[in-house]
């Protein structure tokens, strides 16, 4: 009788199914990108030599300045805003659900353009801002178009606006959060505000985080629309008068267009690394290949706070 030279008799040596349709496509895009890129690179009318003149130009960068500030000052009032408007649909008041609801019909049911006009043309609105009682007398009066300038218009509306989106974000997130929760802080004697802000709140960062982290996106891209106001600092109207003055737009669309890119590569990694905080212990991070699974990894920890082995008969760990 013949000995075999498998040490593991009867092994099933198991091949991969063959999948060509996988690779003909993987091929096809393949090409498609290379010509894509030769065609980006060798096309005269990209002007690249201008591309590189202007991408530092002090204008420009200046404009990345500009963009930034409305895109982060403007977030910094819709998360504000939308808190307090998520809070608001969720109270008890008829009289406060009735304020959130209308904020956030109005500002979702409007383009933000059209909103944008409206904050530009407020001094012609409203010359007069005044602080004083209703049909009575005024103790503080101020001239709109000193106060409200056109960086403060357009301050003002991309974050009211953005407060109406941000707002259905946050009550989702809210909402997502188990009422026992609640019930058991409201059963130790915690006040209301302290459970929202140390029992809802952080749990609900999970759901709340990855919409957020997409809104600050679009908002950097929104940021655009601003000529509106007009506000004429921001990196796309900045690159647009440079194309008009030089007559050579394309090149200048491009300038812009890597900016824009490269903020959102630099917001999309530090989204990931908010998601992956505050997803910890939710069950949607993966454990590292190789490394302990998450029972395992329990019943280690449970082990090792016991001081006892993993042999010993009298430890029980539930899984």
């Amino acid at each position: 009788m013949s000995e075999s030279h498998d040490p593991v008799p009867n092994r099933i040596h198991a091949r991969p199914v063959p999948r060509p349709g996988r690779w003909i496509a993987a091929a096809i895009l393949a090409v498609l990108a290379a010509m894509a890129l030769h065609g980006l690179i060798t096309n005269p009318n990209f002007h690249w030599d201008v591309f590189f003149t202007y991408v530092r130009d002090v204008t420009v960068i200046r404009g990345v300045g500009w963009t930034l500030v409305l895109t982060f000052g403007s977030m910094l009032i819709g998360v504000v805003l939308a808190v307090l408007l998520a809070i608001m649909r969720r109270s008890d008041n008829p009289v406060l659900r009735s304020v959130s609801w209308f904020y956030i019909w109005l500002f979702r049911g409007t383009p933000i353009y059209t909103q944008l006009v409206f904050w530009g043309l407020i001094s012609v609105l409203y010359p007069k801002l005044s602080l004083g009682v209703p049909f009575g007398p005024e103790f503080l009066t101020f001239d709109t178009a000193t106060v409200i300038t056109a960086f403060w218009a357009a301050l003002l509306g991309l974050g009211l606006n953005e407060a109406a989106y941000l707002a259905e974000i946050v009550r989702a997130g809210l909402g997502s959060v188990d009422k026992g929760q609640e019930e058991a802080a409201r059963a130790l004697g915690m006040k209301e505000a302290t459970i929202l802000r140390r029992i809802v709140i952080p749990q609900a960062m999970r759901v709340i985080v990855p919409p957020t982290g997409n809104e600050t996106i679009s908002m950097l891209k929104t940021t655009s629309l601003v000529l509106a106001v007009p506000f004429t600092l921001d990196l796309t109207f900045a690159t647009n008068a440079i194309g008009n003055r030089i007559f050579m737009p394309i090149p200048l669309l491009v300038v812009s267009a890597f900016w824009y890119l490269l903020i959102t590569s630099i917001l999309m990694v530090g989204q990931h690394y908010l998601e992956r905080y505050y997803g910890r212990g939710s069950g949607s991070e993966r454990p590292s290949r190789g490394g302990p699974g998450p029972r395992r990894f329990r019943r280690q920890a449970a082990i090792k706070a016991a001081g006892t082995s993993k042999d010993d008969p009298f430890l029980e760990v539930t899984p």
